[in-house]
């Protein structure tokens, strides 16, 4: 497994990581401790799970991947083996029942947060916490159009970001970083932590996949010019990308047959693009997941590949890209299906 830095906190993590928002809704405790330790003895050392999660977000199952992941810990006493990310609640009106909806990212918030996410996880010290999405109106969630909304009633970057800094210092968390984040906002936030000596972002969380590539566009730069590496979810755009939803197929117990309320990947030029795209994989004797798998580990900003499964066998398929390297004819018909149909799935 490769191991890559993050971000300038000495820390070094496994080039896959294990997402868990399926853990406690889709997966059942024993069935994720199984997939943890899949992982982990395929060289994965990082986990990353959120406060809101299982997902969808309901109330009967916050905070259960994060208990999953703590009683697995617990079990196998491996705490010292994993590097775990978590993260913070942003505004929402669809969670209030987390924190009884005191959503922000004060100082109160971060504490009452990274308190109840350590008791979760059963551990002292988180590896990396994150905002899960700002905190002010930006584009993010397949917004793309920037409408400046002007004068908003946010907790000021400099406080957020000190109060995160409070709990390194503290000792219990190790890094901080952000999700669902512009460019913009990194680099406010870089620009504090430089002027305040106060912790700087180790990684950006977004998504990222042959259908959604926003990131090359404004964040590839002070990724790799700030050393705040991705960590790409949805790799394989909700499981679009596995071809398996082609043709008006909606295998039971898939994600988009039991929550067909998330279309973001499947707009019909999303459809569109993932036709040439599993076509392309198959021309070449390649599983459609795994090409788009190893399409992302490749880019030269990427920290981790945040993988998920529901199954097993998913699983396995996810964890056998990390020897892969796509062939230079391969990713020159990418970016050709890229120009074609560019980000059709934002």
């Amino acid at each position: 497994m490769k191991m890559n830095p993050l971000g300038r906190t000495g820390i070094t993590v496994s080039r896959i990581c294990l997402g868990t928002m399926t853990f406690g809704q889709q997966n059942t405790e024993e069935d994720a401790h199984r997939q943890l330790d899949m992982a982990l003895d395929h060289g994965v050392n990082f986990i990353d799970t959120a406060e809101a999660y299982s997902f969808p977000g309901r109330p009967e199952t916050q905070g259960r991947s994060e208990e999953i992941i703590g009683t697995w810990m617990q079990a196998r006493g491996n705490r010292d083996k994993v590097v775990i990310a978590t993260k913070i609640t942003g505004p929402s009106n669809e969670r209030s029942h987390i924190r009884n909806g005191k959503l922000d990212f004060s100082r109160e918030q971060v504490t009452a947060a990274v308190d109840l996410s350590l008791k979760r996880l059963k551990t002292d010290v988180i590896d990396l916490y994150q905002t899960h999405w700002p905190e002010r109106k930006a584009n993010y969630f397949g917004k793309l159009d920037y409408v400046h909304a002007g004068i908003q009633d946010f907790t000021p970057m400099e406080e957020q970001i000190d109060a995160l800094g409070e709990q390194v210092k503290a000792g219990k968390v190790r890094a901080i970083g952000v999700s669902n984040e512009t460019a913009w906002g990194v680099m406010k936030f870089l620009e504090i932590a430089e002027r305040t000596g106060l912790p700087r972002l180790a990684s950006i969380q977004n998504p990222y996949n042959l259908i959604c590539r926003q990131f090359d566009i404004g964040l590839a730069e002070p990724a790799m010019r700030e050393d705040v590496g991705l960590l790409a979810y949805s790799p394989l755009a909700f499981g679009a990308l596995t071809g398996k939803y082609l043709d008006g197929q909606l295998p039971e117990g898939s994600r988009h047959k039991l929550f067909p309320q998330f279309k973001r990947y499947f707009k019909p030029n999303g459809v569109k693009a993932v036709e040439a795209y599993v076509a392309l994989a198959r021309v070449h004797g390649l599983e459609p997941s795994q090409m788009a798998l190893a399409f992302v580990h490749s880019r030269p900003f990427l920290t981790s590949t945040i993988i998920g499964a529901t199954t097993e066998e998913q699983l396995k398929s996810n964890l056998e890209t990390e020897d892969m390297t796509l062939p230079e004819d391969v990713l020159e018909r990418i970016e050709a299906i890229h120009a074609d149909n560019p980000n059709p799935g934002p």
